[in-house]
């Protein structure tokens, strides 16, 4: 498809197309998830084998106006995850308009399978992979989240040493059922990308970065996002999110906290509704609260071989539908050692282990193997 679009701009335009810049790039990974008690892996996650293939475009039309396409298939089945125009003005104002990844923490800047080097996603960024995945509706904000919309970003250096980088962006938002209980996180996608009630959501990021040189660099970061997910605009949601990142020579350190506050319908008849009753003063909580984390180490000692080591948790807090297995206090811990072969630059194949800690379930152990190829 990606080819087919650059090569049909060059049919219909063939003078302009061929003074133009096109780059095409892509990745695949092909996952198998093994779990020791098959018969329940099948209802908590997507076992067995999982393929992730991103294939992206990029046209440079002029040196301040670029177009890039990305197609992404998985678990979600075929999706556009990029459709964007870019203008850059300069290094301090750049304008991004379509569809696209917004800026928001740091793991979406480089969620493609070949980017990043576990098997599977932290779990606040889960999209399908972590065990009981669907009693938790996923993770934070699964990644990618891709939506449309407008953003505005630039970047100023101080004196080759320090970087500071911002993010401004309004979009469709995130989405839910009017008397829904958490967000659906399926709705945004294919195959109608509309706003369900023509409010955009606003957000926006700030890092710092440190570089004394291409071996030493650390990266500090804050993001926030809020809007309305209903069609008729009456429960809110808000995210922020806090990022470190270093990297010491051979060793790269990932470590983020992220926090969601979703507003929910009570309905006249709570009773029926939810598991837990009303408070001291005879009230239904409308919203409850969901964070995750990650600390994840990489360490690099040749150009062959990677270990991983990856400690993440997500924790939901608030009442919940009466039919739900989870408590009004409810958390998992993962632990996760793995290690990567490189076969050669672009050819990685990974192993891990993973160990779940459940307050609600009995805990679990789980295993990775997967192949990554970026061209």
């Amino acid at each position: 498809m990606a080819c087919f679009l650059a090569g049909l701009w060059a049919l219909v335009c063939p003078r302009t197309a061929t003074s133009q810049d096109h780059n095409f790039a892509g990745s695949l990974q092909t996952n198998y998830l093994w779990v020791p008690d098959q018969g329940e892996a099948r209802a908590q996650a997507f076992d067995s084998f999982t393929n992730e293939l991103a294939l992206k475009v990029a046209v440079d039309f002029s040196p301040t106006l670029s177009a890039n396409v990305k197609l992404c298939y998985g678990c979600h089945g075929l999706e556009v995850d990029m459709a964007f125009a870019n203008l850059r003005v300069g290094d301090l104002l750049n304008i991004r308009l379509g569809r696209f990844n917004p800026s928001f923490g740091d793991f979406p800047a480089r969620h493609d399978p070949a980017n990043h080097r576990a098997a599977d996603k932290p779990l606040p960024y889960d999209m399908g992979q972590m065990l009981r995945m669907r009693d938790y509706n996923l993770g934070v904000i699964p990644a990618p989240y891709v939506d449309q919309g407008l953003e505005v970003y630039g970047t100023h250096w101080f004196d080759d040493v320090a970087q500071l980088t911002y993010a401004l962006y309004a979009l469709s938002g995130l989405q839910a059922e009017q008397t829904g209980l958490d967000l659906n996180f399926s709705a945004g996608r294919a195959p109608y990308y509309t706003d369900n009630n023509s409010e955009p959501a606003i957000g926006g990021r700030l890092t710092l970065t440190f570089q004394s040189s291409a071996d030493v660099i650390f990266t500090v970061g804050g993001s926030a996002m809020a809007g309305r997910a209903d069609p008729g605009r009456d429960h809110a949601y808000h995210l922020v999110g806090s990022d470190l990142y270093l990297r010491l020579y051979a060793l790269e350190l990932h470590a983020e906290y992220l926090l969601r506050r979703t507003e929910f319908a009570v309905t006249a008849n709570p009773d029926s509704r939810f598991r837990y009753g009303p408070d001291a003063a005879g009230q239904y909580a409308d919203y409850f609260l969901k964070d995750g984390f990650y600390v994840e180490a990489d360490l690099l000692p040749s150009r062959y071989l990677e270990f991983i080591l990856r400690v993440d948790g997500l924790r939901r807090r608030g009442n919940v539908a009466i039919s739900s297995p989870l408590q009004k206090r409810s958390t998992v811990m993962r632990y996760t050692l793995g290690a990567n072969v490189l076969v050669e630059s672009s050819v990685r194949i990974k192993l891990s282990g993973e160990f779940y800690r459940f307050s609600d379930f009995d805990n679990q152990a789980a295993g990775n193997l997967g192949v990554t190829a970026a061209f």
